[in-house]
């Protein structure tokens, strides 16, 4: 299969899948179980997609000056900072770090 067929294939997976989401019952879809199973599962998937940028290079793990920037990030945002706030200062620590020799 070339490369273009498997774009094509995902694809008419993804419409598929998507088509298939109409056919669900609306009774099913109100439950209190699945609400909290979708909440979850968008949380679940954001933290992956974070945990692999900040820690992902190729097949490496690799722990440089992006891991302290997430920290700093992770604690404004807890500290119910605002996002321009929390994407200026991360950025800081880590072009600090990287300035300093501390991580690459």
């Amino acid at each position: 299969m070339t490369l273009w067929g498997a774009v094509v294939l995902a694809a008419t997976i993804c419409l598929a899948l998507k088509a298939a989401g109409y056919l669900v019952p609306a009774k099913v879809l109100e439950e209190p179980r699945a609400a909290r199973i979708s909440d979850l599962l968008t949380v679940a998937l954001l933290a992956a997609l974070v945990a692999v940028q900040t820690l992902g290079s190729g097949q490496a793990v690799v722990v440089d000056a992006r891991v302290p920037a997430l920290l700093v990030a992770a604690g404004l945002l807890w500290m119910r900072q605002s996002f321009l706030v929390v994407v200026v200062a991360a950025a800081a620590v880590a072009a600090l770090l990287r300035l300093a020799g501390l991580a690459s």
